[in-house]
């Protein structure tokens, strides 16, 4: 399945959601996977966005999906990046 970064800052309300439910933050990987993509990896970041999700899911329409299911309530903005397997560039690379 292809692989996506999912970068994800939190509006204010987000920021209060997460401050007064910190268990909210696994409550939306699962609806993630709820939304047919499976999260791999996330971690907490310092700086310019507040999660960086590593996700799997069949293709681009249905990470869309996802990115807009999450966006549509308000309390999140994602930037989403498709993620090449750095064997798999180096090979396109070569011709392969």
């Amino acid at each position: 399945m292809p692989t996506y970064v999912l970068l994800s800052k939190l509006t204010d309300g987000g920021a209060k959601t997460v401050k007064d439910k910190p268990e909210r933050i696994k409550e939306v990987n699962r609806e993630i996977e709820s939304l047919g993509a499976k999260v791999i990896h996330q971690y907490a970041t310092l700086g310019r966005y507040d999660f960086v999700n590593i996700v799997e899911a069949k293709d681009a329409a249905a990470i869309a999906r996802v990115g807009l299911e999450l966006a549509a309530r308000g309390t999140i903005r994602i930037e989403t990046l498709t993620a090449i397997p750095a064997d798999e560039l180096i090979a396109q690379l070569r011709g392969g």
